[in-house]
């Protein structure tokens, strides 16, 4: 098993501005805007920032806020996080290190919110009259960006053969 390539810095990189970016975010929003005194902030008619703390993983699945499941979700994180590093590590294309990179560290800054605070904590809530999409944070485009990214260069990899 590889766990340097020659892509890797640049993973490491993605991983690291992904994850410093979101915990900065973070502590902003906790401690200087005091959002959970202020919220909901309105920004746009259909986009307000509040703070929601998840103890569970997509859509409340696993949201009982035991330790148990905490400690289960922060093993999880750490194990797909390990695989991850391997992917960056024996990658072949900028891109593919970049998107895996930006997964990586959004999803080691939610481990992190669950290891410090036992909840994942969640910023960004869109909705349109009644209905309400989930509230996610920075670490969460950042994983949804990195995805969206191994998508498209899957997709043009298969139109180029």
């Amino acid at each position: 098993m590889r766990l340097w390539g020659r892509l890797s810095g640049l993973g490491l990189v993605f991983a690291s501005a992904s994850f410093a970016v979101d915990q900065a975010f973070k502590w902003w929003m906790l401690h200087v805007v005091d959002i959970e005194a202020r919220q909901p902030i309105a920004v746009l008619p259909v986009f307000d920032i509040v703070l929601a703390w998840n103890r569970g993983i997509s859509y409340g699945w696993l949201s009982d806020g035991s330790w148990v499941s905490q400690g289960l979700l922060i093993a999880l994180a750490v194990i797909i996080s390990g695989a991850l590093w391997t992917w960056i590590a024996t990658a072949s294309r900028p891109l593919t290190a970049a998107a895996v990179g930006l997964v990586l560290g959004g999803a080691l800054a939610n481990a992190f919110d669950r290891a410090v605070y036992g909840a994942v904590a969640d910023f960004f809530s869109f909705h349109i009259g009644n209905f309400e999409w989930y509230i996610f944070n920075l670490a969460d485009v950042a994983i949804v960006a990195g995805v969206a990214l191994l998508v498209y260069e899957s997709l043009s990899e298969a139109r180029n053969n």
